[in-house]
């Protein structure tokens, strides 16, 4: 038996970098639902057959708000562009708010078109999806809380690091098993059938 792999060449735009360097190309608020076609054609390389449009989703303003008091990333910035100001900093693509496409891309009309422009191209569009943290903002913090992980007053007292108050629950940040938990997420329970269905249905609506 034969067996074919077909090969995937991907080109990641990271989405909000992209339109703001083409808002200021053009002279004007560029959207995913207005980019002009050159631009398009300018990402539709040979040998390209799939674009990953990073970071379409809801922005969280919890996480902004984490981030700017942040001195750590702060200083991190800094010592890569001396010139940054708070409003270069937009928070994380990874703080989902909400799996709708932020208003200040385009929302869902604008993501509708994107995908029409590539695909005039020859181009398919992945967009990526996070499964095991969301924003301490986001609506399943008030609304589902058993589908996160829940601490104590106790957990944040002695391990402040690992767990933040949102929502009027202690919960666990965000993490993966080799790195220190991340300051502006919070943990799923993976381990619950509750989550798991809605993750699906929240996927399947999502990428619609």
């Amino acid at each position: 038996m034969t067996v074919l792999y077909e090969k995937t060449v991907l080109y990641e735009v990271n989405t909000a970098v992209w339109l703001g360097e083409s808002s200021g190309r053009y002279g004007r608020r560029v959207t995913l639902g207005d980019v002009p076609g050159e631009a398009w054609d300018e990402i539709a390389l040979p040998g390209i057959d799939t674009v990953w449009l990073m970071g379409v989703w809801e922005r969280s303003p919890a996480g902004l708000r984490i981030a700017l008091r942040d001195e750590a990333l702060r200083t991190s910035l800094r010592a890569a562009l001396p010139d940054v100001t708070d409003a270069d900093i937009t928070g994380s693509p990874y703080c989902v708010r909400d799996y709708v496409v932020d208003a200040s891309f385009g929302g869902p009309e604008g993501l509708a078109e994107a995908r029409r422009q590539l695909a005039a191209r020859g181009l398919r569009l992945i967009l990526d999806f996070v499964p095991n943290h969301v924003a301490p903002d986001h609506p399943w913090v008030t609304g589902h809380p058993d589908r996160l992980l829940q601490g104590t007053a106790d957990d944040l007292s002695r391990t402040p690091g690992d767990f933040i108050e949102a929502g009027g629950r202690i919960l666990a940040r965000g993490r993966d098993p080799f790195f220190p938990p991340w300051p502006d997420v919070v943990q799923l329970n993976a381990f619950g059938d509750a989550l798991r269905a809605a993750t699906v249905d929240a996927l399947v609506c999502s990428y619609l």
